[in-house]
C-alpha cells in the first residue's frame, strides 16, 4: 500500500488574540471540509488503482483452499485468527496487521529533525587514531566502487525486507486438561520462528481478553528464551507445531494477508472519513 506523504499531517493552532472576533468566516470551515474531502477521494483513487494493478497472491487462495485452518476476520479489527481441530485439541493461531507499522518510522531514512547535534560535543577533540591505522593501505578506485554496491545492495535489502508478524498460538486439550500451551512466534521470511513456550493451567488466561485475564496473564512465567534450549528440545518443537500445520506454508499466507488486510482497513477508514466530514 503506498501512501503520499500529506497523509501525514501535522496541525498547528495558534492561541486566539483577545481583539480578534469571536465568529471565523463561515465559509472558512467549509473550505477546509472540502479540501479533505478531495484530498480523501484522491487517495481513495490512488488505492483502488493499486488494488485493480495489483493480484491477489496465490498463497492467500491456496492456504484457505487446502488448510485445515479457518479464518476469523472481522472488518474493522486488527487482529485475525486461524481456528482449527487436531485430534483432541484446539489450536488457535493469532496475528495483527499492527505489526506492519510497528517499525514506522516518519522521517524515512532521515534523523529526527528535533534531535539536534549536542553542541557541547563541536569542543571535544576526537580521540588520536593508534598509529598502526595510519600505514591501513588506501584502496583503489575499484574497491571503493564495490565496497559502495555492497552498502547500497545491503541499505536495498533492508528497506524491502518485510518486517516479522507477532504469531501468539495456544494450543488447548479442553476434554482432557483446563491448561494450554501459549507459544510465541513470529513469521519471518516464510519462516516460523519461536520465541518461547509457556504452559498455564487456566486456558482462558491466553484466550480471553478481559481486564483480569490480561492483569493475571502479565505476572505468568513465559518461559525460557526458545534460543537457549537444547538443540534437539528446539527441533523436537519446531516439529511438534509442524505437525499441526504451523509451518512454512502458513508464515508465507500470514505475511501475504496481513498486507492485503491492511490495504483494505485502510481503504474503509478512508471511506468512513470521507463519509464523516460529508455528512
Amino acid at each position: 500500500m503506498t501512501r503520499s506523504p500529506l497523509c501525514w499531517v501535522s496541525l498547528v493552532i495558534s492561541p486566539r488574540s483577545h481583539c480578534q472576533p469571536a465568529v471565523e468566516k463561515a465559509d472558512s470551515g467549509e473550505d477546509v471540509d472540502s479540501e479533505l474531502v478531495g484530498k480523501l477521494v484522491s487517495e481513495l483513487q490512488i488505492e483502488e488503482e493499486l488494488k485493480e494493478e495489483g493480484q491477489t497472491p496465490a498463497s492467500i487462495d491456496d492456504f484457505l483452499g487446502n488448510s485445515p485452518f479457518k479464518i476469523s476476520d472481522e472488518a474493522g479489527h486488527e487482529v485475525v485468527k486461524l481456528i482449527r481441530s487436531y485430534n483432541d485439541e484446539k489450536i488457535t493461531v493469532s496475528f495483527s496487521i499492527s505489526d506492519l507499522d510497528a517499525n514506522f518510522n516518519p522521517y524515512g531514512n532521515e534523523s529526527n529533525p528535533d534531535e539536534a547535534a549536542d553542541p557541547a560535543m563541536d569542543d571535544v577533540d576526537p580521540q588520536p587514531r593508534k598509529q598502526a591505522n595510519t600505514t591501513t593501505r588506501a584502496q583503489t578506485p575499484a574497491e571503493e566502487e564495490e565496497e559502495e554496491e555492497e552498502v547500497l545492495e545491503s541499505d536495498e535489502m533492508s528497506d524491502e525486507a518485510a518486517p516479522p508478524i507477532n504469531l501468539s498460538i495456544v494450543i488447548e486439550k479442553p476434554r482432557k486438561t483446563g491448561g494450554a500451551l501459549n507459544i510465541s512466534a513470529s513469521a519471518r521470511d516464510g519462516a516460523i520462528e519461536v520465541d518461547a513456550v509457556s504452559y498455564v493451567h487456566d486456558a482462558a488466561l491466553v484466550t480471553s481478553n478481559t481486564p483480569d485475564s490480561v492483569h493475571k496473564r502479565v505476572d505468568l512465567y513465559s518461559g525460557p528464551p526458545f534460543g537457549s534450549l537444547d538443540e534437539n528440545l528446539q527441533v523436537l518443537m519446531e516439529r511438534f507445531l509442524e505437525e499441526r500445520g504451523v509451518n512454512q506454508a502458513l508464515a508465507v499466507f500470514v505475511a501475504d494477508y496481513v498486507d492485503v488486510k491492511e490495504q483494505n482497513e485502510y481503504m474503509s477508514w478512508l471511506n468512513n472519513i470521507k463519509g464523516f466530514v460529508e455528512a
